[in-house]
């Protein structure tokens, strides 16, 4: 079994290469021209260079291929809409277009974002209603979503889409980014840090994954990875700053941080800025969103083979060593 990865370097993409290869499959990574691939020939991928957007330098990326797993994405929580358009929609439609004709099955990874963050989403099925939300992160995520249902089943290609939460582990957005916050300044609770974290753990996810794109009964569905951790945001700031010496300090209320997400990302966006906050940090980090996983626990088999408490002494490790 041949399986090509999109986005193979980074961090999901990265841990489902390795689980891949040890699961022995055969890896094919598309990569960027300039990307550093030392450690996926050290696993014996294939390296394949070319670029999403352009659709002349994916020539042949699919062929001899059985699954694609389409991770690349925009992941950061600002910029322009066409930056995100350009590799989450563009770049879709260009690999679903080589991919015709080849492949047996189209993995596309998603996530709880097409919900919308301007909402909760708590107990969300994979049939809830998605509502764009200007936010060009989830609102690209529906425009994708619905672009690879109608193409593979125009052109019948199996076709399963992911639906991640809050991906954590060593050295993801949610260690990195929080990390460099805390050392940054002050760095508030949203909502009081009441909200669960909502979090999968990427070893978990993986499992999920790969569950999913070996399950015959899982074609033309859609799945949502979540695991049944109870710590809340409030909770898992506290811990991820005290190994740095930091804690939260202050909060915001929710509308109050979507608000000045909205006015910073107006202002600072054309200038190329980071904004201090953005609407998606309010979002993921000021409701609910421990949306249903029924349908892969029910389907799959799949449950949360790593618990909390190992997945802390995992970060905590990274933490020590990178910190």
């Amino acid at each position: 079994m041949k399986a090509l990865v999109t986005g193979a370097v980074g961090f999901i993409g990265f841990h489902l290469v390795k689980e891949l290869t040890r699961k022995g499959y055969d890896v094919r990574g598309l990569l960027l021209p300039r990307e550093g691939d030392a450690e996926l020939v050290k696993l014996g991928v294939e390296i394949f260079r070319g670029d999403l957007t352009q659709l002349t330098s994916l020539k042949n990326v699919a062929d001899g291929v059985d699954l694609v797993f389409h991770l690349a994405a925009r992941t950061l929580d600002w910029g322009a809409v066409k930056q995100f358009e350009s590799i989450m929609v563009d770049g879709t439609r260009n690999l679903l277009l080589e991919s015709k004709g080849k492949i047996t099955r189209f993995i596309y990874y998603s996530s709880i974002a097409a919900f919308g963050f301007h909402r909760g989403s708590a107990g969300f099925d994979e049939n809830a209603k998605r509502e764009k939300c200007g936010i060009p992160y989830c609102d690209t995520k529906i425009i994708a979503e619905d672009m690879v249902r109608s193409f593979c089943e125009q052109h019948s290609l199996e076709y399963t889409i992911i639906r991640p939460a809050n991906v954590i582990g060593p050295g993801s957005v949610w260690v990195k980014d929080v990390l460099d916050a805390f050392k940054k300044g002050p760095l508030p609770l949203i909502n009081k840090g009441r909200e669960p974290g909502a979090f999968v753990y990427v070893d978990n996810l993986i499992d999920g994954t790969i569950l999913a794109a070996e399950a015959a009964g899982a074609n033309r569905k859609t799945y949502h990875f979540r695991d049944d951790f109870p710590i809340t945001w409030g909770e898992y700031l506290k811990i991820l700053g005290g190994w740095i010496g930091k804690k939260p300090m202050g909060n915001v209320s929710f509308r109050t941080a979507w608000t000045l997400g909205k006015i910073f990302e107006k202002v600072l966006t054309p200038f190329g800025i980071r904004p201090p906050i953005t609407r998606l940090a309010a979002g993921v980090m000021g409701l609910n969103n421990d949306v249903d996983t029924n349908a892969a626990r029910t389907d799959l088999g799949w449950s949360s083979r790593v618990s909390q408490e190992e997945v802390l002494e995992r970060i905590k490790a990274w933490v020590q060593k990178n910190y």
